[in-house]
């Protein structure tokens, strides 16, 4: 597990808003890949060894020093994703997501972080997160339709991304109940 670097607390420019709209757009992606990255050759180079490293899940790779890497089910077109920097942990109970899972991840001093695609096919500055230690859970909804729908014209898999200020812990699921979701976790996953 990274250790964590000074960071200061998160404060909501918006004092009534318990969170920070950073992105909310269909992502168009090849190979399923979404990066969050604060080294700018960062992003998943395929080494799964890597990316999932002690972690039971396998969504979402944490453990590279370079970044996150988000396992979207569509492999190429788009997939709607929306992002969020909140101020503390969401509730549990929304049933509508078909898989969740959690990781954490230290940002280092001096670093910018973005979002991309594969091959940086499209980005964006996330210029709201800070160096730091966060939580994030990713909530997916459609991944067995994002697989078997390709070609399909439209999106057919959403995501919500939400990040939080938050210690170092291991990763976790929440919620696998779609069949694309479990072939991930067995296959990039239980590596703890």
């Amino acid at each position: 597990m990274k250790t964590a670097s000074a960071r200061r607390p998160f404060e909501c420019p918006y004092p009534d808003l318990m969170e920070i709209v950073l992105l909310d757009q269909v992502v168009k992606t090849d190979y399923g890949q979404l990066d969050v990255i604060w080294i700018l050759d960062g992003g998943f180079d395929g080494d799964s060894d890597r990316y999932f490293a002690g972690q039971v899940n396998g969504l979402v790779g944490a453990s590279a020093s370079s970044g996150v890497y988000i396992n979207l089910a569509r492999r190429s077109g788009g997939s709607h994703v929306r992002m969020v920097l909140r101020e503390a942990p969401p509730a549990n109970d929304d049933a509508r997501w078909e898989d969740v899972v959690e990781v954490s991840f230290a940002i280092p001093t001096g670093h910018e972080v973005r979002w991309c695609s594969w091959a940086g096919e499209s980005w964006g500055a996330l210029k709201a997160i800070i160096p730091g230690s966060y939580r994030m859970r990713v909530s997916a909804s459609g991944r067995d339709e994002g697989r078997d729908g390709e070609f399909f014209h439209g999106v057919v898999d959403t995501y919500l991304v939400q990040l939080w200020p938050d210690n170092l812990k291991p990763d976790a699921i929440l919620r696998a109940t779609s069949e694309d979701g479990q072939y991930w976790h067995r296959e990039f996953g239980s590596r703890r």
